[in-house]
């Protein structure tokens, strides 16, 4: 169902493009750091054994810097307003990368990556929150597709950057990219719902972490809204950042390289993430679109696991496979923001998925406590299926939120 011009142009409003340009920098930073970490090691002098125990390093600060921004950026979308979220959160970001590119010490590059990692962690969360209540009911699943396909192109260009010039270089653009959208949010007005809470009593809790927490239903609402999304950074932290390894514990012939792993998986990711956005709103379902798009990728990781000496560009299709089921990303930040109030729904959209980022720390190393007993394959295997299953777990307990209105707020 294609939406009428007078549609298209209510979803093309500035929220809109604005938050898919913002989530286009954050997974460039996500994609340019997984390519450059390596090199950019090297350059610094760092090799052999280092290059593994540094990168890990550098790895789990910037993964921590998300969980503490999507915090902290959560709170104060919902204190502040969305619009501040997105200045404060692009402008942490481009003073971080920019800094990047003059480390010269592990201890900075350290450093500076949990400041990018803190800076990034509201940009997904406060574009769609920001969409969500800006676009008619009707629409938002447009408008969080448009972000989504945009945003995910971002990896395609971090590859081709990070492969063209030096590490130093793709750091200051990446750094440029994020002040030059700082500009374009000049444009981008407030939330109207967002208005109508700050005009609201003051005894009305807002950007309360703690209430999520407080009530035991609220609470294991916002748990299942975080375990729908592992298996996407399950597929990436470990079937595709160790696609190397175990493409050759699988036999598959001919080499393959991560840098080109990840580019076929975001392509995926960036054509799965328009087919669940928009089929979301012609089935006029999240919870149908994401069971279909779960079930799919346990189907693509079955696969993944049987290309035993099948050749490198089969494994690397279906990789593209891998990228293309968990591209419900999107819809699936969306639907948890759907699901709480004004008063919290920053604080929800922008934590949800630096939670699940987060959570790639607990999956690689249970996958890391399984290799000496199951061996690489199995080990992989176990650990991408049991994110699924708890994934399709924590779907069945979520309501659908197609049509559902989001102006009103949620009790202390």
């Amino acid at each position: 169902m294609k939406p009428p011009e007078s549609a298209l142009r209510a979803i093309l409003k500035p929220a809109v493009m604005v938050g898919a340009l913002g989530y286009f920098v954050d997974v460039y930073d996500l994609i340019l750091f997984a390519i450059l970490r390596i090199p950019s090691l090297k350059d610094m002098g760092f090799s052999g054994e280092r290059l593994v125990s540094h990168g890990i390093l550098l790895l789990n600060l910037q993964m921590l810097g998300m969980l503490a921004g999507g915090i902290f950026f959560g709170i104060l979308g919902d204190r502040a307003g969305r619009v501040a979220l997105l200045f404060g959160s692009i402008l942490l970001y481009s003073i971080a990368n920019i800094a990047n590119g003059f480390v010269h010490s592990i201890e900075a590059y350290a450093g500076w990556r949990f400041v990018a990692g803190f800076g990034l962690a509201g940009e997904l969360g406060g574009g769609i929150t920001l969409v969500t209540e800006v676009l008619p009911r009707a629409l938002r699943g447009y408008g969080t597709t448009v972000i989504s396909t945009v945003g995910v192109f971002g990896a395609v260009i971090g590859g081709l950057v990070a492969q063209r010039v030096e590490w130093r270089t793709a750091y200051f653009i990446g750094g440029g990219l994020g002040l030059v959208l700082l500009v374009l949010r000049l444009s981008v007005a407030e939330s109207g719902m967002f208005k109508q809470l700050r005009a609201a009593p003051r005894h009305v809790s807002r950007g309360n972490f703690l209430m999520l927490f407080n009530n035991s239903a609220r609470f294991m609402k916002y748990l299942r809204c975080i375990l729908i999304g592992l298996p996407l950074w399950c597929i990436v932290g470990i079937l595709v950042s160790f696609s190397p390894e175990l493409s050759r514990a699988l036999n598959i012939q001919g080499e393959v390289k991560v840098a080109q792993a990840i580019a076929f998986c975001y392509l995926g990711i960036t054509f799965g993430g328009f087919a669940s956005g928009y089929f979301s709103q012609v089935l006029r379902s999240r919870r149908k679109i994401l069971l279909l798009f779960l079930l799919f990728t346990a189907l693509a990781m079955a696969a993944y696991f049987l290309t035993g000496g099948q050749s490198n560009g089969t494994f690397y299709l279906v990789i593209l496979l891998l990228g293309f089921g968990v591209g419900y990303w999107t819809v699936f930040v969306t639907i948890a923001a759907e699901q709480f109030g004004t008063n919290i729904r920053a604080t929800v959209a922008t934590t949800v998925p630096n939670f699940v980022r987060g959570a790639t720390v607990p999956i690689t190393l249970a996958f890391n406590q399984l290799k000496p007993a199951c061996g690489l394959v199995a080990a992989a295997a176990v650990v991408s299926f049991a994110c699924v299953a708890v994934a399709l777990w924590a779907l069945r307990g979520l309501e659908e939120t197609h049509d559902k209105e989001l102006d009103y707020l949620e009790p202390a």
